[in-house]
């Protein structure tokens, strides 16, 4: 299995499609704007499920954690996702409110970094937030324990159908640990691949005045 790990690996490919340009000079005064452009372009060229993204936090000792999550909006306040507050990442930021995320979109050959604070939403925005999202979520959000540990799959089976049972009697059912985050960028790095390793990377940084600095980095 060795050999034929080594053997895949060393034959991947990256890019072997035609990538979009990108003229930084031509960008938006702001991130959330790019964001928006190029997460529409990449849902048009055909990248599957281009909302999810990683999320990077820390924990109590400092060691850094990192998982797959979705995106929930991208407007003025910041980047939209939501979680348990009682769950490894609702602790973490509870702990730390800082994070970063990435989103990886390989269709287009972007990728988009995002670090800043992070704030909980209360209980009215964290529940409207839900309400608007299918009865699988709000049955995975009713089942809850998220990060605990679990004694068997058929614990989950037992809990995770009651949930699903009550998210179609009660579509407005309470999880109270439910809640919105929303991370304040201060810092945001657009990355175009290039097949010719010729990348752009532009990175938008917040000033002490609030307005928004604007840089190429280096491939």
């Amino acid at each position: 299995m060795t050999s034929d790990f080594h053997a895949t690996l060393h034959s991947l490919r990256v890019w072997d499609t035609p990538l979009p340009g990108f003229d930084p000079a031509a960008a938006p005064d702001g991130p959330v704007d790019l964001f928006r452009e190029w997460f529409v372009q990449a849902a048009r060229t055909g990248q599957a499920e281009p909302h999810t993204m990683s999320l990077a936090t820390v924990d109590a000792e400092g060691r850094p954690d990192v998982r797959v999550l979705m995106l929930h909006d991208a407007d003025g306040r910041g980047w939209h996702f939501a979680s348990h507050a009682t769950s490894a990442k609702g602790r973490q930021l509870a702990e730390h409110p800082q994070a970063a995320l990435c989103f990886y979109w390989p269709a287009v050959g972007r990728q988009v970094r995002i670090r800043g604070p992070v704030t909980a939403c209360g209980p009215e925005e964290s529940r409207a937030d839900l309400a608007v999202r299918s009865r699988g979520a709000l049955a995975a959000a009713l089942t809850g324990h998220q990060s605990e540990v679990l004694g068997s799959a058929q614990e989950l089976a037992r809990a995770s159908a009651a949930a699903w049972e009550r998210a179609g009697a009660e579509p407005d059912a309470p999880a109270p640990t439910w809640t919105r985050y929303v991370l304040d960028p201060v810092e945001a790095e657009f990355f175009q691949g290039d097949a010719a390793r010729r990348h752009i990377r532009l990175r938008y940084r917040r000033t002490a005045g609030g307005a928004w600095a604007r840089e190429l980095l280096w491939p």
